[in-house]
């Protein structure tokens, strides 16, 4: 659809600024039935600016600004993966913030919503070696306290793990004993090492195909007590490798925020949910196209979503870590939030050449809600930058 053009601002390009045109926004519709496809939504966490904190040493968040993104994911159809990687989970939020997190959505979420929480071992103190009797108990410790509201667990990678394994053998050690033991089939996340460099070799080894073939033993041994499996690896083959050796009844969640489109439309052989960071950003979007797909529609499915894909690839470009600090701004720009704050002062991680193409590649995709206020706001952070 020919979108016309309504504003104009001046936006950096390498040592110079440049005019841009800022074209209307696209127009999306909220579903009107279930998606044919699993589709969370891991949700960030807005700071509190005016908390007296300091930022680097703790969280501190603004409870109803979170509650009501989470709200925003819901109308859209998403269910919420609360306390992830993408709330700055272990990477400014602490276990605590994180139980009132979950504690806090679950309580908002409607009898239609879902909610499914991150358990994992985070509030094991840094840098102390962990025997795997210690990790299995941090792991017991925070899945009884999300079951204990009520809630459903995705199992997270762990650091301490990752650090303290000597072999496959003690991964399947440590997730036969907890997989065992919950009340739901969980979600199994493998993080991989782009997203957080503590986590390479998780699984007992670097090759991810070798680690691939340990945790598809664990799956296969605990089918009955699992969901489903996200990879986060940036890999199409890998994931889709992966998602032809499942068990029967396990869900590959694709949680490939480059090649998400294919990968949730499938092939011959089958698909991919999704449990995804950038579906925070692009909520709108991403659930036009999963409409379109629901009724087959695929043309129009990669039409809607074509356009998000490259926004996606850069704020998950390398160093992929520092993410969070596009999404948040996302949902700065869109009015989500009154500041451009994140926990752990995370919105210095990017630089604002990043920030200027973010914003070109959200109004290429339609997704600048309000530009008169997506524009004032960008040319807010240019001026701080000494760059209007």
């Amino acid at each position: 659809m020919k979108r016309d053009t309504i504003l104009t601002l001046k936006l950096p390009r390498g040592d110079r600024l440049e005019d841009y045109a800022v074209r209307e926004p696209s127009r999306f519709e909220r579903p009107k039935a279930p998606f044919t496809r699993k589709a969370l939504a891991a949700a960030h966490v807005v700071a509190d600016p005016l908390s007296a904190k300091e930022p680097w040493l703790e969280a501190a968040v603004d409870w109803d600004a979170t509650l009501a993104y989470r709200r925003h994911l819901w109308s859209w159809g998403f269910g919420v993966a609360e306390a992830m990687d993408t709330a700055q989970r272990g990477m400014g939020l602490d276990w605590a913030n994180s139980l009132e997190l979950i504690r806090r959505s679950i309580e908002a979420a409607g009898r239609n919503d879902l909610v499914a929480s991150g358990a994992g071992t985070d509030h094991l103190p840094a840098g102390k070696a962990y025997s795997i009797p210690e990790i299995i108990a941090a792991y017991e410790m925070q899945c009884a306290a999300i079951e204990k509201l009520g809630g459903r667990i995705i199992l997270m990678a762990s650091r301490a793990l990752a650090a303290c394994a000597r072999s496959p053998d003690d991964y399947a050690r440590v997730y036969d004993c907890i997989l065992s033991q919950v009340k739901q089939p969980v979600i199994i996340h493998w993080l991989g090492e782009m997203f957080d460099p503590a986590l390479e070799g998780y699984w007992g080894n670097r090759d991810h195909y070798a680690a691939m073939d340990t945790c598809l033993s664990v799956l296969q041994t605990n089918k009955q007590k699992v969901d489903g499996i996200k990879i986060s690896l940036l890999d199409k083959d890998k994931e889709i490798a992966m998602r032809r050796k499942l068990p029967k009844g396990v869900r590959m969640y694709t949680g490939d925020d480059f090649n998400f489109a294919e990968l949730i439309e499938g092939d011959a052989q089958g698909y991919s949910d999704a449990l995804l960071g950038i579906l925070d950003s692009i909520a709108p979007a991403a659930s036009q196209a999963l409409s379109f797909l629901g009724i087959n529609e695929k043309s129009q499915y990669h039409e809607v979503l074509a356009p998000t894909v490259p926004l996606s690839r850069h704020i998950f470009c390398a160093p992929t870590r520092f993410y969070k600090t596009g999404v948040v701004f996302m949902a700065w720009l869109n009015g989500h939030q009154d500041h451009f704050v994140m926990v752990g002062g995370q919105q210095s991680a990017r630089n604002v050449l990043h920030l200027a193409e973010l914003f070109r590649l959200a109004d290429a995709a339609g997704l600048l809600a309000d530009p008169p206020l997506a524009c004032g706001r960008m040319k807010q952070l240019l001026t701080i930058h000494g760059c209007s």
